[in-house]
């Protein structure tokens, strides 16, 4: 099998927790490489997600690791032997590496938790509200590339759109609904997209209010994304340099306290769709 030059995030993923197995058997690559009948380096490549492993030869090493998790394995084995090539990969070269990590790991995810503070989530916004956007990074982008992520954008909203879409429940404060982002007429529409979107079974969208009390300690924006068992969950957090795309297991229990707290904290669905019909008139 050909080596891969750049793993992508889900690959990635997979040899994390095969490197992870590997350690918590107390066995070191050289003696995995024994069990499989290959050398130390191949064990190291499958580890750094640049040579993959067929599901046949995960389940052997899982065996010998003494993993008795059945549905974690079963997971792994079906990214071990998922082939799948993405509409993102049309933009592999054309935008950020990220930008297709998120596509891939969102297409996979069994449900999907946003929760925004300042801006309305990417699933959510339309394309003008997502051009106003790219508009203002700076160093500018060039057209080109601007007109490239709106569409990538867009194109993301297909999981939420599918014959069997993914179940997506997103938080978003006040102050990212009242932050006008492309004008009056185009802040508008974004309210709209968002009370319709909210009607779908899929969809519950609730509101973080201002008048909330006791709210500053809670400002994890994120992207929690379910994997198929709990161990394979992924966050992902935006930070200056790029995205981060978070996997350990005490920090994804974290995500979970925090993202329930905030629900905990948030309008009921109908009351937020009142708030957001509420603004929609004041524009």
């Amino acid at each position: 099998m050909a080596l891969r030059s750049e793993p992508t995030a889900r690959q990635l993923r997979l040899a994390v927790e095969l490197r992870r197995l590997r350690e918590a058997a107390g066995l070191s690559a050289r003696q995995a490489a024994g069990l499989l009948g290959v050398t130390a380096p191949v064990i190291s490549q499958i580890e750094s997600g640049i040579a993959g492993v067929s599901d046949q030869r995960l389940r052997r090493l899982a065996a010998h690791y003494a993993c008795t998790d059945g549905e974690f394995v079963d997971a792994l084995a079906a990214m071990a032997a998922d082939r799948t090539r993405g509409w993102w990969e049309e933009y592999r070269g054309l935008l950020p590496t990220a930008f297709l990590d998120l596509s891939e790991l969102e297409h996979h995810a069994a449900y999907r938790w946003d929760v925004d503070f300042l801006h309305v989530p990417g699933l959510l916004q339309t394309e003008d509200y997502a051009r106003a956007l790219f508009s203002r990074r700076v160093p500018e982008l060039p057209q080109e590339e601007l007109e490239l992520r709106v569409r990538h954008r867009m194109r993301r909203r297909a999981i939420l759109e599918r014959p069997e879409p993914v179940p997506y429940e997103v938080l978003v404060h006040e102050a990212a609904l009242r932050i006008r982002v492309g004008g009056r007429a185009a802040s508008r529409a974004q309210l709209a997209r968002i009370l319709e979107l909210s009607e779908a079974d899929h969809v519950t969208v609730r509101v973080i209010p201002f008048d909330l009390d006791d709210f500053a300690d809670v400002t994890a924006a994120m992207v929690y994304a379910g994997g198929p068992v709990p161990r394979l969950d992924t966050v992902v957090r935006d930070g200056p340099h790029g995205s981060l795309f978070i996997d350990s297991e005490a920090q994804l229990g974290v995500f979970r306290t925090l993202f329930h707290r905030v629900e905990g904290a948030s309008l009921d669905p109908a009351r937020s769709r009142d708030l957001i019909q509420g603004l929609t008139k004041e524009l």
